[in-house]
């Protein structure tokens, strides 16, 4: 009997092992299962490096390091369009990061941190919070961009309508509430701002001169004409995400990957030029200013500019050559009205080296020998165009008032020590 039993045992184990076998067989000879959307990601994502560099003149595109930048670039801009494909919702809103000092494309400014917040034209929404004590925290309204539904161009166009935290109405608890729509409700009372029919985005810009005594906002927002609550989305609605993304992608990896390029063409080579950028989300009431630095490791620039009396902002940053913000957050690589004072004249002066040349005013090129100079006047009365001089590193104080402050080496290295960490305190995501 119990033979009988071993060998029904041992019959049922190998046709199972059979059956097992036949089934991986199977398997292996059927066709692999393509997830729609993906192998189109991956194509224009392996065309975008060369999209990009053959942007760039023959002694950028070959260059190894130069190579090399591209690609993190790409990856940056990759990154957050990745952010915005997995999170942004017109229907379920929330301000999402963007530009940055880690998504560092479109030359983010080093004093303000962006966010993005997806909305669906014609909705209806909330945005409440805490305005904080920043020197201005703003939300503009965007239009579509080349890779949203609706867009026009080959850029989101101007942005439309400002709201200013600063100018809301707060409520006892200290918070603001303000009802975003295309048109006003009949009988509503309350803080209104009108949305264009168009608009796909917000971006807020919370812009600080001083990192650490100012507090950044903290904002909520929704949508209030539908009822809240996500239900499972649709194959439809993923795959048309992910076709999205490589759009996404092109787009902010190859926008201003030129510019420093186009500069140079130009002849803006360490002079400066106005920066119109009113049709590609430019902030209202600034005026922008950029030139090429071109600066052996034994030269400086020296900007000069007679400070406007009344100015709510001012900065200062670098690019390296594909327009990317040098880093701000370990070096001194750019300055605003706190951190870098005008003189008793009344005359800004700024000084742009590789070297340190111990003065309080110091843009830090952190090693790059070429780049771009960017500055911002913002909400100034007049918005002078500062005009630069070429000199020496070691004869940079011939050029500068004789009370002008001497920085020593140890003192530069706790200037930078309290900076990084005080932008480190600052709310990022």
């Amino acid at each position: 009997m119990f033979r009988n039993l071993l060998a029904k045992t041992s019959l049922a184990l190998l046709l199972s092992l059979g059956f097992a076998a036949e089934e991986l067989h199977a398997q292996s000879e059927a066709q692999p299962v393509a997830i729609p959307g993906w192998n189109a990601l991956i194509q224009q994502l392996q065309a975008l490096p060369v999209a990009a560099l053959n942007k760039l003149p023959a002694e950028l595109r070959n260059d190894p390091q130069v190579q090399q930048e591209v690609a993190r670039l790409i990856l940056q801009a990759l990154t957050m369009s990745a952010i915005s494909t997995l999170g942004a919702d017109g229907d379920h809103p929330v301000f999402l990061p963007s530009i940055g000092e880690l998504i560092n494309v479109g030359q983010p400014n080093a004093d303000t941190i962006y966010k993005a917040a997806e909305i669906a034209p014609g909705g209806v929404y909330r945005l409440r919070g805490y305005p904080g004590t920043l020197t201005m925290s703003v939300i503009g309204q965007v239009g579509p961009s080349p890779a949203d539904p609706g867009s026009e161009g080959d850029h989101p166009g101007p942005t439309r309508n400002y709201l200013y935290l600063d100018t809301l109405k707060t409520h006892d608890d200290g918070q603001f509430d303000v009802l975003l729509s295309v048109d006003k409700p009949q009988g509503y009372r309350g803080d209104w701002w009108p949305l264009h029919p168009k608009t796909y985005r917000l971006m807020l810009r919370q812009v600080s001169s001083d990192w650490q005594a100012q507090i950044d906002p903290a904002i909520t927002i929704e949508r209030i004409d539908i009822p809240v609550g996500r239900t499972r989305p649709s194959a439809e609605t993923m795959e048309a995400r992910l076709r999205r993304l490589p759009m996404m992608t092109a787009f902010m990896s190859t926008m201003f990957v030129d510019q420093a390029s186009k500069l140079r063409a130009q002849g803006y080579v360490n002079k400066l030029k106005v920066l119109d950028v009113s049709t590609s989300g430019g902030l209202d009431g600034q005026f922008y200013y950029e030139g090429a630095f071109d600066l052996q490791d034994d030269e400086a620039l020296i900007i000069e500019a007679t400070q406007p009396e009344h100015c709510q902002y001012r900065s200062v940053i670098l690019t390296n050559d594909i327009y990317q913000t040098l880093d701000w957050y370990n070096n001194q690589s750019s300055l605003n009205e706190s951190q870098a004072a005008a003189d008793a004249d009344g005359v800004l002066r700024v000084v742009i080296s590789r070297l340190d040349p111990g003065v309080p005013n110091w843009l830090d090129t952190g090693g790059y020998q070429r780049g771009v100079v960017q500055g911002r006047w913002t909400h100034c009365n007049y918005q002078p165009m500062p005009v630069v001089k070429k000199v020496a590193v070691e004869k940079v104080r011939d050029y500068l008032p004789p009370e002008t402050l001497v920085v020593t080496a140890a003192e530069r290295q706790r200037i930078v020590r309290e900076r990084r960490a005080a932008y480190q305190l600052r709310r990022h995501w």
